[in-house]
């Protein structure tokens, strides 16, 4: 049987799960990701999930239609709720805001154990995200920038029980694309410039501080200064 087709997202995502284990994909949609990996035997099976039903029912739908009904469990479940019971280890939790996923992970105690393992991919506020992991005892063993329609963060963490601490473009970029700069990670970078300079921008109109922003501006220049000499 053909697979489904995925995104390079999905599919960078894809990469970071481990061969074998049971997954879970948070807040699915179509369910193609678990499927991609199930049919490319990389998995062995898992759960489906989302707090709506309308996606759940897409999701129970397109596993039957690629035979996989029998390897995933589709269900309706607000974040990880209930959703450890089916022996999963890698969890995705994609496309969402990085604050939402900090609360998925925060309601779920469970999941403070080093066997499991999280594939993160924080639509908005990625720098929420990487504090609350490094708060709560995650560690970020692995991280990607991708090029697609938007330029998206994805991230690989486990419980460690360590706490780290990230400096501001540590929070905002990830520590380990800094240690291996990609083209991907200075155009994040030249975007990223750009909104805070809107910010100022607007700020200075309305007499409000921007001392932030300009501190973000400042660590940017100077991190393209340093490896593309602007």
């Amino acid at each position: 049987m053909n697979l489904p087709r995925i995104s390079k997202r999905l599919s960078s995502a894809a990469s970071l799960v481990r061969d074998g284990v049971r997954i879970a994909d948070i807040g699915t949609d179509h369910a193609y990701l678990p499927i991609y990996l199930y049919l490319s035997s990389k998995v062995s099976g898992g759960v489906v999930s989302d707090i709506n039903q309308g996606p759940v029912d897409r999701a129970r739908a397109n596993l039957c239609d690629y035979g996989c009904e029998d390897a995933f469990v589709a269900q309706r479940a607000d974040g990880l709720d209930g959703v450890l019971a089916h022996g999963v280890e890698d969890i995705f939790i994609l496309g969402m805001g990085g604050e939402l996923i900090a609360s998925i992970i925060e309601n779920e105690p469970e999941i403070k154990n080093e066997k499991y393992s999280l594939v993160l991919q924080p639509m908005t506020h990625p720098e929420i995200l990487r504090k609350y992991l490094g708060h709560n005892g995650f560690e970020i063993d692995c991280e990607l920038i991708v090029e697609e329609d938007k330029i998206y963060q994805i991230m690989r963490a486990r419980y460690t029980g360590r706490v780290s601490e990230y400096s501001l473009l540590e929070l905002n970029f990830g520590a380990r694309n800094l240690e291996k700069p990609t083209p991907e990670l200075f155009a994040l970078m030249k975007r990223t410039r750009a909104v805070y300079c809107e910010r100022v921008k607007g700020k200075a109109l309305s007499g409000v501080d921007t001392s932030q922003e300009n501190e973000m501006i400042e660590k940017i220049d100077k991190f393209l200064s340093e490896y593309l000499g602007e």
